[in-house]
């Protein structure tokens, strides 16, 4: 058995005893299409495609609340004006920053996704977290980095 199989067996577990769907449905799908002889077609596809795809299901679901009437433009406002609104705002913004700077990082340095997913797994599981946190966790990482750089707590490598 491959490491790929054996590494997948593993998160499946960790959903399951996590009673996690989302890592769950996730390695089954990775695994069907592993045995199923159709990796070497969708697996570049995904590597490449899935978090654009997967930000775009993401954004469709957070907006369809907009587009079923549930909120209003007067909604919008009252919550743009509210305290809450407003921290909610900030946060949108940092979370986007992030997201940006996520993109950036795991572009130049691909090895620190195994860290981010071992992290992201452990807090789905463990924590009871929700699977988005590679792609915000790789920003925050970027942040990290370039402000110890900037400090020269450490070294650009």
């Amino acid at each position: 058995m491959s490491q790929e199989i054996i590494f997948l067996l593993f998160l499946l577990l960790l959903g399951v005893f996590g009673k996690n769907d989302s890592i769950v449905i996730s390695v089954i799908i990775l695994l069907v299409i592993r045995f199923s002889g159709l990796g070497n077609n969708i697996f570049p596809v995904l590597d490449k495609q899935g978090i654009k795809v997967g930000i775009i299901i993401i954004t469709v679901a957070v907006l369809t609340p907009i587009a079923t009437g549930q909120i209003s433009l007067l909604d919008m406002y009252h919550s743009l004006m509210s305290s809450y609104g407003l921290i909610a705002l900030f946060a949108g913004i940092l979370v986007a920053i992030f997201g940006a700077y996520g993109v950036q990082l795991l572009d130049q340095s691909p090895q620190v996704t195994i860290s981010l997913v071992v992290g992201t797994i452990l807090g789905v599981v463990f924590l009871k977290g929700v699977p988005v946190g590679p792609l915000i966790g790789a920003g925050i990482a970027m942040s990290i980095i370039r402000i110890l750089e900037l400090v020269n707590i450490l070294n650009k490598s």
